[in-house]
């Protein structure tokens, strides 16, 4: 059996971040639950969206920061660069998103492929594109 018929699918993204507090703030906005936490050694803490997208924070960020080292700097390190979350209308979730005081860093934008996104920062500085795709 080859690993293309093992993989069944993404179990869960891990984000580095500062404060479970603020951060959980932040993503129950996003219509995330929490689940549980801080557990473990590093600690994590998991929230879990209705849809099936499972978000564990690594709370072990040294501060807080201005800058995402992967996204803002002019080097380009390699690594994750963002999340993105599939939307069924990106004009609406922008919307909502301005009425409770969160701001778009870019967007919306129309790829190549037809699919609009827009962008915006969590408190660490997190990307996170609502990707809505080609009708």
């Amino acid at each position: 059996m080859s690993l293309y018929q093992l993989i069944t699918g993404l179990a869960h993204v891990g984000i580095r971040v500062h404060s479970l507090d603020r951060a959980r703030a932040f993503y129950e906005l996003l219509g995330f639950n929490f689940v549980i936490g801080p557990i473990g050694p590093e600690p994590v803490a998991i929230m879990k969206h209705p849809s099936g997208v499972e978000i564990n924070f690594i709370l072990n960020a040294d501060g807080t920061s201005t800058q995402n080292v992967l996204m803002d700097l002019k080097e380009k390190h390699p690594g994750y660069t963002h999340i993105a979350l599939s939307v069924k209308d990106v004009l609406k979730v922008q919307s909502v998103l301005i009425s409770a005081g969160v701001t778009i860093t870019e967007g919306p934008v129309t790829f190549t492929n037809g699919s609009t996104a827009i962008f915006v920062r969590d408190p660490d500085r997190n990307v996170i594109e609502f990707n809505q795709p080609a009708k």
